[in-house]
Protein backbone atom coordinates (compact mmCIF):
# COMPACT_ATOMS: atom_id res chain seq x y z
CA UNK A 1 0.00 0.00 0.00
CA UNK A 2 1.28 3.43 -0.88
CA UNK A 3 0.30 6.26 1.44
CA UNK A 4 2.00 9.59 2.01
CA UNK A 5 2.63 10.55 5.67
CA UNK A 6 0.52 13.74 5.58
CA UNK A 7 -2.16 12.26 3.33
CA UNK A 8 -5.69 12.39 4.76
CA UNK A 9 -7.38 9.02 4.34
CA UNK A 10 -10.82 7.62 5.07
CA UNK A 11 -11.80 3.95 5.22
CA UNK A 12 -15.16 2.79 3.89
CA UNK A 13 -15.88 -0.80 4.92
CA UNK A 14 -18.72 -2.72 3.29
CA UNK A 15 -19.14 -4.99 6.33
CA UNK A 16 -20.92 -7.92 4.66
CA UNK A 17 -18.56 -7.87 1.67
CA UNK A 18 -15.40 -7.72 3.78
CA UNK A 19 -16.66 -10.44 6.12
CA UNK A 20 -17.40 -12.75 3.18
CA UNK A 21 -14.00 -12.07 1.57
CA UNK A 22 -12.07 -12.73 4.80
CA UNK A 23 -14.09 -15.88 5.47
CA UNK A 24 -13.39 -17.18 1.96
CA UNK A 25 -9.68 -16.74 2.71
CA UNK A 26 -10.01 -18.50 6.06
CA UNK A 27 -9.38 -15.73 8.59
CA UNK A 28 -11.21 -13.32 10.89
CA UNK A 29 -10.40 -9.62 10.96
CA UNK A 30 -9.09 -7.89 14.07
CA UNK A 31 -10.63 -4.44 13.60
CA UNK A 32 -8.35 -2.86 16.20
CA UNK A 33 -5.30 -4.01 14.23
CA UNK A 34 -6.89 -2.83 10.97
CA UNK A 35 -7.39 0.66 12.42
CA UNK A 36 -3.83 0.72 13.78
CA UNK A 37 -2.40 -0.33 10.40
CA UNK A 38 -4.05 2.53 8.55
CA UNK A 39 -3.54 5.08 11.35
CA UNK A 40 0.19 4.40 11.22
CA UNK A 41 0.33 4.82 7.43
CA UNK A 42 -1.29 8.25 7.04
CA UNK A 43 -3.63 10.72 8.75
CA UNK A 44 -6.79 8.68 9.25
CA UNK A 45 -9.73 11.09 9.16
CA UNK A 46 -12.54 8.57 9.58
CA UNK A 47 -13.25 4.83 9.38
CA UNK A 48 -16.82 4.00 8.37
CA UNK A 49 -18.33 0.53 8.78
CA UNK A 50 -21.61 -0.32 6.99
CA UNK A 51 -23.95 -3.14 7.96
CA UNK A 52 -27.63 -3.94 8.08
CA UNK A 53 -29.21 -5.32 11.26
CA UNK A 54 -32.23 -7.57 11.64
CA UNK A 55 -34.29 -5.60 14.14
CA UNK A 56 -36.82 -8.27 15.18
CA UNK A 57 -34.29 -10.79 16.41
CA UNK A 58 -33.90 -11.16 20.16
CA UNK A 59 -30.16 -11.70 19.66
CA UNK A 60 -28.18 -10.61 16.63
CA UNK A 61 -24.77 -12.25 16.20
CA UNK A 62 -23.40 -9.04 14.68
CA UNK A 63 -24.59 -6.76 17.53
CA UNK A 64 -21.47 -7.28 19.76
CA UNK A 65 -19.21 -6.37 16.82
CA UNK A 66 -21.31 -3.30 15.97
CA UNK A 67 -21.18 -2.12 19.58
CA UNK A 68 -17.43 -2.74 19.87
CA UNK A 69 -16.68 -0.88 16.62
CA UNK A 70 -18.90 2.01 17.70
CA UNK A 71 -16.90 2.46 20.92
CA UNK A 72 -13.48 1.92 19.34
CA UNK A 73 -12.94 4.48 16.62
CA UNK A 74 -15.33 3.47 13.85
CA UNK A 75 -18.28 5.46 12.56
CA UNK A 76 -21.09 2.95 12.35
CA UNK A 77 -23.69 3.21 9.61
CA UNK A 78 -26.52 0.75 10.09
CA UNK A 79 -30.06 0.29 8.92
CA UNK A 80 -32.70 -2.37 9.44
CA UNK A 81 -32.51 -5.31 7.07
CA UNK A 82 -35.67 -5.94 5.08
CA UNK A 83 -37.27 -9.36 5.37
CA UNK A 84 -39.50 -10.66 2.60
CA UNK A 85 -40.87 -13.87 1.14
CA UNK A 86 -39.70 -14.73 -2.38
CA UNK A 87 -41.80 -16.29 -5.16
CA UNK A 88 -41.03 -19.81 -3.93
CA UNK A 89 -42.20 -19.00 -0.40
CA UNK A 90 -38.73 -18.82 1.16
CA UNK A 91 -38.02 -16.13 3.72
CA UNK A 92 -35.17 -13.89 2.57
CA UNK A 93 -33.31 -10.95 4.07
CA UNK A 94 -32.23 -7.97 1.96
CA UNK A 95 -29.49 -5.79 3.39
CA UNK A 96 -27.88 -3.48 0.87
CA UNK A 97 -25.82 -0.54 2.17
CA UNK A 98 -24.49 0.69 -1.20
CA UNK A 99 -26.37 4.00 -1.26
CA UNK A 100 -25.33 4.94 2.28
CA UNK A 101 -21.68 4.17 1.51
CA UNK A 102 -21.76 6.07 -1.79
CA UNK A 103 -23.29 9.18 -0.21
CA UNK A 104 -20.70 9.19 2.58
CA UNK A 105 -17.81 8.80 0.12
CA UNK A 106 -19.07 11.75 -1.93
CA UNK A 107 -19.57 13.88 1.21
CA UNK A 108 -16.09 13.05 2.54
CA UNK A 109 -14.29 13.52 -0.79
CA UNK A 110 -13.54 17.25 -0.21
CA UNK A 111 -11.98 16.43 3.17
CA UNK A 112 -9.64 13.57 2.20
CA UNK A 113 -6.84 12.85 -0.25
CA UNK A 114 -7.31 9.09 -0.41
CA UNK A 115 -10.31 6.78 -0.02
CA UNK A 116 -9.78 3.14 0.92
CA UNK A 117 -12.79 1.06 -0.09
CA UNK A 118 -13.12 -2.39 1.47
CA UNK A 119 -15.45 -3.99 -1.07
CA UNK A 120 -15.28 -5.86 -4.34
CA UNK A 121 -18.77 -4.84 -5.43
CA UNK A 122 -18.72 -3.74 -9.08
CA UNK A 123 -21.61 -1.36 -8.40
CA UNK A 124 -19.02 0.99 -6.84
CA UNK A 125 -17.07 1.49 -10.10
CA UNK A 126 -18.92 4.71 -11.00
CA UNK A 127 -18.52 6.00 -7.45
CA UNK A 128 -14.76 5.43 -7.66
CA UNK A 129 -14.65 7.23 -11.01
CA UNK A 130 -16.64 10.20 -9.64
CA UNK A 131 -14.38 10.57 -6.59
CA UNK A 132 -11.26 10.35 -8.76
CA UNK A 133 -12.58 13.27 -10.85
CA UNK A 134 -12.54 15.28 -7.61
CA UNK A 135 -8.82 14.57 -7.25
CA UNK A 136 -9.11 11.83 -4.64
CA UNK A 137 -7.06 8.65 -4.97
CA UNK A 138 -8.93 5.38 -4.41
CA UNK A 139 -7.57 2.06 -3.20
CA UNK A 140 -9.82 -1.00 -3.32
CA UNK A 141 -9.21 -3.82 -0.83
CA UNK A 142 -10.74 -7.20 -1.70
CA UNK A 143 -9.60 -10.56 -3.00
CA UNK A 144 -8.87 -12.30 -6.26
CA UNK A 145 -7.64 -15.41 -4.44
CA UNK A 146 -11.03 -16.77 -3.44
CA UNK A 147 -13.04 -19.01 -5.72
CA UNK A 148 -14.76 -17.22 -7.34
CA UNK A 149 -12.84 -13.94 -6.97
CA UNK A 150 -14.74 -11.46 -4.80
CA UNK A 151 -13.71 -8.28 -6.61
CA UNK A 152 -15.31 -7.14 -9.84
CA UNK A 153 -12.75 -6.71 -12.59
CA UNK A 154 -14.09 -3.29 -13.63
CA UNK A 155 -13.87 -1.99 -10.04
CA UNK A 156 -10.27 -3.22 -9.74
CA UNK A 157 -9.34 -1.59 -13.06
CA UNK A 158 -10.97 1.74 -12.11
CA UNK A 159 -9.20 2.01 -8.74
CA UNK A 160 -5.83 3.76 -8.48
CA UNK A 161 -4.58 0.76 -6.54
CA UNK A 162 -5.83 -2.69 -5.63
CA UNK A 163 -4.74 -4.40 -2.43
CA UNK A 164 -5.17 -8.14 -2.11
CA UNK A 165 -6.89 -8.81 1.23
CA UNK A 166 -4.85 -11.97 1.75
CA UNK A 167 -1.65 -9.87 1.64
CA UNK A 168 -3.00 -7.78 4.53
CA UNK A 169 -3.98 -10.86 6.57
CA UNK A 170 -0.76 -11.08 8.64
CA UNK A 171 -1.29 -7.45 9.74
CA UNK A 172 -5.04 -7.50 10.37
CA UNK A 173 -6.05 -11.06 11.22
CA UNK A 174 -7.48 -11.89 14.60
CA UNK A 175 -5.45 -14.34 16.61
CA UNK A 176 -7.69 -16.74 18.46
CA UNK A 177 -6.99 -17.37 22.14
CA UNK A 178 -5.85 -20.92 21.41
CA UNK A 179 -3.34 -19.55 18.88
CA UNK A 180 -1.94 -17.13 21.45
CA UNK A 181 -1.56 -19.89 24.05
CA UNK A 182 0.21 -22.12 21.53
CA UNK A 183 2.50 -19.26 20.54
CA UNK A 184 3.59 -18.85 24.18
CA UNK A 185 4.32 -22.54 24.72
CA UNK A 186 7.96 -23.48 24.26
CA UNK A 187 8.63 -25.74 21.31
CA UNK A 188 9.94 -29.25 21.99
CA UNK A 189 13.30 -29.95 20.39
Amino acid sequence: MKFYPQERIALFIDGANLYAAARSLGFDIDYKRLLELFSSSARLVRAFYYTALIEDQEYSPIRPLVDWLDYNGYTMVTKPAKEYTDATGRRKVKSNMDIELAIDVMEMAPHVDHVVLFSGDGDFRRLVEAVQRKGVRVTVVSTLRSSPPMVADDLRRQADAFVELQDLAPSIMRHHREDRAAAREPQAT
